[in-house]
């Protein structure tokens, strides 16, 4: 019940960050009247952002890029890239139901030969580069003269590399056994939704503020339980191409 508890309380906060966010986009919005007349064919946007994944403590910076092409005013069609790094401490917790009496098995055999350190914890600090993937839809709403809303469902692929950093022999030990290499990779889907904001300077520049909430199971061969993540980005997008406002 207590991991029940704790885990609702991870996936709670990134929850109520991304509800907030969507609040501070609507009332943005509040003041912006008159509908868009003039709307480019193609948009891009680069800026800077967060990656929150509250369940392994993992809080990422990085990149955002996004490309899209509008068939029409109303919903657009594009590709979304990130690479975002940062760093968590693994703990036997997190591991699966199989690997933790693997593991408890054989600390409690040190303990009995008297090699283990009275009041020893495992723990394993380790670094964390996370690239994201996706393509799909995105549906605009424009009846604000210099403000564009946005949502979309979020469909796509993540790929992980978590190289592990070992401070003490059994630590060392464990990470030989389960990251021979020195380091673990994998890929997985994700899925979830997503919005924002863009504020219209011009017809071709804008601050595009966005935010994605999705759900993936990265290394479910180590990691029992799979994660909510919150995805944070600010940055410029620039829009060009001809006019299709009819």
């Amino acid at each position: 019940m207590l991991l029940l508890t704790k885990r609702a309380r991870r996936n709670g906060h990134a929850i109520a960050i991304f509800l907030a966010f969507l609040t501070l986009t609507l009332l943005l919005a509040l003041p912006a009247s008159a509908q868009q007349t003039y709307v480019t064919r193609f948009d891009t946007f680069a800026g800077y952002t967060f990656l929150d994944s509250p369940h392994v403590s993992l809080f990422e910076n990085g990149f955002h890029l996004q490309v899209g092409v509008r068939p029409k005013t109303w919903y657009s069609l594009g590709f979304d890239y990130s690479i975002t790094a940062g760093d968590l401490t693994l703990k036997p917790n997190l591991l699966t139901t199989a690997l933790q009496q693997q593991l408890g098995a054989e600390l409690g055999g040190l303990a009995a030969a008297g090699l283990l350190p009275p009041g020893y914890v495992l723990s394993v600090p380790s670094h964390s580069r996370t690239q994201t993937f996706a393509v799909g839809p995105q549906l605009a709403y424009r009846h604000f003269e210099h403000v564009t809303l946005f949502i979309r469902p979020d469909l796509g692929a993540i790929h992980e590399v978590a190289t592990p950093n070992p401070l003490d022999p059994i630590a060392k030990g464990v990470v030989a056994q389960l990251a021979p290499s020195g380091k673990k990779t994998d890929w997985t889907p994700f899925y979830g939704f997503g919005g924002g904001v863009d504020l219209i300077f011009s017809k071709h520049v804008a601050l595009r503020v966005q935010g994605d909430l999705v759900y993936d199971h990265l290394f479910d061969n180590l990691l029992k339980d799979g994660r909510l993540s919150t995805r944070f980005s600010i940055g410029p997008c620039f829009n060009f191409g001809k006019n299709i406002v009819k």
